[in-house]
């Protein structure tokens, strides 16, 4: 008995010395309190957010599904009036991923396509430069009337509390995928005929407004009538806007053929003779 209690004694002994051994413990306790602390942040929700300019913030917006994009985007090209696009289709999750890939889609089908078109005219001059004023223009709509309303809608929400409130992100996400509707617009304008690019963008038109106007009524129609009209008439101006620029710019009527400046130089010259 003596032998078998020597024995077992020494074996506890190994054990222990294996779990004393440098390293082992402390790097078990290190991952289980890591753990631990993980899961007391997420359970009690004081997980601290990064701030605003910084990389880790925009993070989550480009964490989407494929197939919440794809919905979203055919939300888009299909308003109906009973479906808020907040509420039915981004329901408290906004991104950036598909208003960004959106945005930069139309940026380069408007110059290829307006390229295209010249070409078919007769009219073939690639301006690399129309590249940069799309960007800028495409852009700066998608980001600076977005920041404009939402400004105007809390400044609206502090005098009237009762009024739908929106974050910055949703108007964002919003006016991103209701340009979706300009791509295959622009596409199709490559087609020679003046009246059908016009018929075009004014369903593209009709259709990217229609959804921000059905998505913001909401948050509209308790203010003052006044108030609220005028704000859906900026809304849609706004967006008859950047039809009309699109079309004017990229897609105008060829003009008449300048003369070649070499045959004002044969005429002086045979008159000089």
């Amino acid at each position: 008995t003596n032998r078998e209690a020597t024995t077992i004694n020494i074996e506890d002994e190994d054990v222990k010395r294996q779990t004393k051994a440098p390293g082992f413990v402390h790097d078990a306790e290190d991952e289980y309190s890591g753990h631990s602390d993980d899961r007391e942040e997420l359970l009690s929700g004081q997980r601290k957010s990064a701030p605003f300019w910084t990389f880790e913030y925009y993070q989550k917006f480009f964490d989407i599904e494929t197939h919440h994009v794809r919905e979203r985007i055919l939300g888009s090209l299909l308003p109906w009036p009973r479906k808020n696009f907040i509420q039915f289709y981004l329901r408290r999750n906004p991104d950036l991923y598909g208003p960004f890939w959106i945005c930069t889609t139309l940026v380069f089908a408007v110059f290829i396509s307006g390229n295209i078109s010249n070409f078919m005219a007769g009219k073939y001059n690639p301006q690399f430069r129309k590249v940069t004023i799309a960007a800028t223009m495409i852009f700066s709509y998608a980001w600076f009337v977005p920041l404009g309303l939402w400004g105007f809608l809390l400044w609206r929400n502090n005098k009237i509390l009762n009024l739908v409130s929106y974050s910055f992100m949703e108007v964002v996400c919003v006016y991103g995928y209701s340009l979706s509707a300009y791509i295959p617009a622009v596409v199709l304008c490559i087609a020679p005929l003046e009246w059908l690019r016009w018929c075009i963008m004014v369903a593209a038109f009709g259709l990217s407004g229609s959804i921000l106007v059905m998505t913001f009524w909401p948050a509209l129609r308790e203010d003052h009538p006044k108030v609220a009209m005028a704000m859906v008439s900026a809304i849609v101006l706004l967006d008859v806007v950047l039809a009309v620029v699109c079309k004017m710019y990229f897609f105008s009527r060829p003009g008449a053929p300048v003369a070649p400046p070499t045959s004002g130089l044969i005429k002086t010259n045979t008159s000089s003779s």
